[in-house]
C-alpha cells in the first residue's frame, strides 16, 4: 500500500508503556486525524513514526518500505516531515532564513516546494519574510514550522496539534492550508484535540485512549457517534 502503514505498534518511555497495539493507515491525498484526550497517545504515535520514542513492537512502513528501524534523520531523508507541537523554529533567523534551513532537493513522488509556493500557501508569511522568527505570533510561528518542513519536500507530513494556541482567523488559514496539501497528494497524519479543526480537514480519524485505538472510521461517522466522542474526547463538535 502507498502512504503510511503502522501495524501493532508498541512504544515506551523508559519502562512505562505508552502505546499498545496501534494499527493505522494513511493514503496519499488523505488527511487522517488522531483524536483523544491529553495523554491518550496521539503525540507519542507521531513521535514513533518519526523515530523519537522507543518502539517495542510492530512495524512502520512508508510507501511499502519498512522504516521502523531507521534513525529519525534517515526517515526524514526518505520523506517523513514532522512538525512538533513545540514548533521549534529558529527564533534568531528570519522567516526566509528558516525556510532556507529546511530546503532539500526535489523528491520523487512528492510535491516540490520553494519560497514562491510557500508564500501562496501562507500569504501572511510573505509579508513577514524579513522578520525574525521569535517576533512572530504563535499562529505565524505555526505556519512557519509547517512551511519549513514543506521545504524538505516530504511525502508524509506529521502535524502535532496544528491548531493549538493560535487565533481563530489563523486556525481557519491553517485548515485551508491542510486541505491544499491534501489536494497536492500529500499523506498527512495529524494529532488534534480541537474536534472542530479535525472535522474541517480530516477524511478519517482514529480515537485513542490510554495508548490504544478505541474507535476509528470516516470523520463524518465518528462525528455522528456522540457516545464514542463523549467517552474518549474532552468536548464535542
Amino acid at each position: 500500500m502507498s502512504g503510511l502503514r503502522v501495524a501493532d505498534l508498541g512504544a515506551a518511555y523508559g519502562q512505562a508503556a505508552a502505546l499498545d497495539g496501534i494499527s493505522l493507515t494513511a493514503a496519499p491525498g488523505e488527511v487522517v486525524a488522531l483524536l483523544g484526550r491529553n495523554g491518550a497517545g496521539k503525540s507519542t504515535t507521531l513521535k514513533a513514526v518519526i523515530g523519537l520514542v522507543r518502539v517495542t513492537a510492530g512495524t512502520i512502513a512508508l510507501d511499502g518500505a519498512a522504516i521502523g528501524r531507521l534513525a529519525p534523520h534517515e526517515r526524514a531523508r526518505l520523506g517523513v516531515g514532522y512538525v512538533p507541537e513545540e514548533r521549534r523554529i529558529f527564533a534568531e533567523l528570519t522567516v526566509a532564513e528558516n525556510l532556507e534551513v529546511g530546503r532539500q532537493p526535489p523528491r520523487a513522488g512528492a510535491p516540490a516546494w520553494d519560497e514562491a509556493r510557500i508564500w501562496r500557501l501562507f500569504p501572511p508569511l510573505a509579508e513577514l519574510r524579513r522578520r525574525a522568527g521569535g517576533r512572530l505570533s504563535g499562529g505565524e510561528q505555526q505556519m512557519l514550522a509547517v512551511a519549513r518542513t514543506l521545504m524538505g519536500n516530504p511525502r508524509l507530513l506529521l502535524l502535532d496539534e496544528p491548531s493549538e494556541g493560535i487565533a481563530p482567523i489563523l486556525v481557519a488559514a491553517m485548515a485551508e492550508a491542510v486541505r491544499s496539501l491534501r489536494a497536492e497528494g500529500l499523506t498527512i497524519l495529524l494529532s488534534e484535540q480541537n474536534l472542530r479543526f479535525a472535522a474541517r480537514v480530516a477524511d478519517r480519524a482514529y480515537v485513542l485512549s490510554q495508548g490504544r485505538i478505541a474507535a476509528e472510521g470516516a470523520m463524518a461517522e465518528l462525528l455522528a457517534d456522540r457516545d464514542a466522542l463523549g467517552r474518549h474526547l474532552s468536548t464535542g463538535p
